[in-house]
C-alpha cells in the first residue's frame, strides 16, 4: 500500500433510513468503491454508516469506531459527500477537527460540498492552516468545555476495545 492515503467514507442518515437501512448501506459502500477503486494515491479502508437521530458524534456507533481507527492509524482521511454527516452544528464541526488535528498523524478531511468543499490534502489557499488556526481559536473561547467533550468521546472509544 506504500504512501497511499487510507480512506474511511463516513455517511451519517437519518433516523427515516432505518426502513431501507440495507438499501442505502450498499449504495454507500458501492459509491465509495468505486470513488477510489482506481486512485493511485487512495486506498478505501472501510464505509461507516450511522443511520440514527444521533446529533452529538460520541452517541453514534460508527463514527466512533471510526475515531478509534483513526486513532489507531488504521484510517488517516475521512471522505465524506458533505461536512454536515460529521457533525450537526458548529460546536461538534469544530470539536471534531481539533480532535484529529490534534493527534499524531493527523487525520486529513475530504468533503464533497459544492460551497465550502474542504480538502485538507490538497490543501488549497492553505485550507488546512485556516480550519486548524479558526478551530483552535474556537476552541480557545471554551477550553473546558472541549476538555469535557474529548474527555465524553475517548471514554466512548475506550468503550469498543473492551
Amino acid at each position: 500500500m506504500g504512501n497511499k492515503y487510507r480512506v474511511a467514507g463516513y455517511v451519517k442518515l437519518a433516523k427515516l433510513w432505518e426502513r431501507s437501512s440495507e438499501e442505502a448501506i450498499c449504495y454507500h459502500h458501492d459509491y465509495y468503491r468505486n470513488k477510489y477503486e482506481d486512485n493511485e494515491s487512495m486506498k478505501l479502508v472501510d464505509v461507516y454508516i450511522d443511520i440514527t437521530g444521533q446529533k452529538e458524534l460520541r452517541k453514534r456507533s460508527e463514527m466512533v469506531r471510526l475515531l478509534a481507527d483513526c486513532l489507531k492509524d488504521k484510517v488517516n482521511c475521512i471522505s465524506t459527500q458533505t461536512k454536515a454527516y460529521l457533525a450537526a452544528n458548529n460546536r461538534e464541526f469544530f470539536y471534531l477537527l481539533h480532535f484529529l488535528f490534534t493527534r499524531k498523524p493527523e487525520t486529513e478531511i475530504v468533503t464533497e460540498d459544492k460551497n465550502y468543499h474542504i480538502n485538507t490534502i490538497e490543501n488549497h489557499d492553505n485550507q488546512k492552516e485556516a480550519l486548524r488556526s479558526m478551530v483552535a481559536d474556537y476552541v480557545k473561547l471554551n477550553p473546558a468545555d472541549y476538555s469535557e467533550w474529548e474527555m465524553q468521546l475517548i471514554r466512548e472509544i475506550n468503550k469498543i476495545h473492551e
